[in-house]
């Protein structure tokens, strides 16, 4: 697989930072509304992303003043007007895969979430592994305020993080809430001055790029598992199999070894 490059145009920016990419949603005058350009650009990055072994860690943020606003609702509404039929096909093209190479993504994914971040944006954000919050952001998540329900895995991924009874404010009433709220309620980030949210977001990057790749792959994969609803007996038999796959890589041989000899592991991510 080639390694993915540097892209510095269009409606999603690449950038790569040794074995950390940073992916920028780029349509600051429309708050990076997501239109159909921007999503295909997406998913056709965080696939070559999940696939590409070189990279190590991901950063997804928003260039100017917000993370993302969801999709754009002019283009949705041509779309309602010209074609009705199919004006909700991009949930299946585009915000699912997306969502779903977020959350699969084998190597952690961080969120930069530098300021409003609203509808599927939030989606995409839950969707991270970690992120890092602009203090005095707003987050919401809009959908009943347009006549529809949530997309983006949103119904499922509010739940995890701050309970089904507040998961049900959220999506039927439909309240902008601040990102301290957010964090206060159990949705799990740090919060730190605009200007410090991208700068704390590539130090974490830089972090995990150093770290054992692989176990961190398996234990994305355990914690989705249980997230899912698996019993007991299922997850000690992942946890068992994760371990013994992991057994044989050279990071956790290499850790061993320099635990011994009270040395400070260096990981490759093989």
């Amino acid at each position: 697989m080639n390694q993915v490059g540097t892209d510095q145009a269009g409606p999603v920016l690449l950038e790569r930072r040794g074995a950390v990419a940073e992916v920028t949603l780029n349509r600051p005058d429309q708050h990076n509304a997501l239109d159909v350009a921007l999503k295909e650009r997406l998913v056709d990055v965080l696939a070559d992303l999940a696939d590409d072994v070189s990279v190590r860690a991901v950063v997804l943020t928003g260039a100017g003043r917000s993370f993302c606003v969801g999709q754009d609702l002019g283009e949705h509404a041509h779309l309602l007007h010209s074609d009705p039929a199919t004006a909700f096909g991009t949930v299946g093209a585009h915000y699912s895969p997306i969502v779903s190479a977020l959350a699969t993504m084998p190597k952690p994914v961080i969120a930069a979430v530098n300021g409003t971040c609203v509808g599927a944006g939030l989606g995409f954000a839950l969707a991270c592994d970690l992120r890092v919050f602009a203090e005095g952001g707003k987050l919401g998540t809009a959908f009943s305020g347009i006549g529809l329900t949530a997309d983006s895995g949103l119904s499922a991924t509010l739940v995890q993080a701050v309970g089904r009874a507040r998961a049900a404010e959220l999506l039927l009433l439909g309240p902008m809430f601040s990102t301290e709220d957010a964090v206060a309620w159990g949705v799990a980030g740090r919060i730190v001055s605009p200007d410090e949210v991208l700068g704390t977001a590539r130090e974490l990057a830089d972090r995990l790029a150093a770290g054992p790749t692989l176990a961190y792959a398996e234990s994305k994969a355990l914690l989705a598992e249980a997230a899912a609803g698996a019993d007991l007996e299922s997850v000690l038999a992942a946890e068992g199999a994760a371990q013994a796959r992991l057994g044989l890589t050279a990071d956790h041989q290499g850790a061993v070894r320099s635990f011994l000899a009270k040395e400070r592991p260096s990981f490759t991510g093989e």
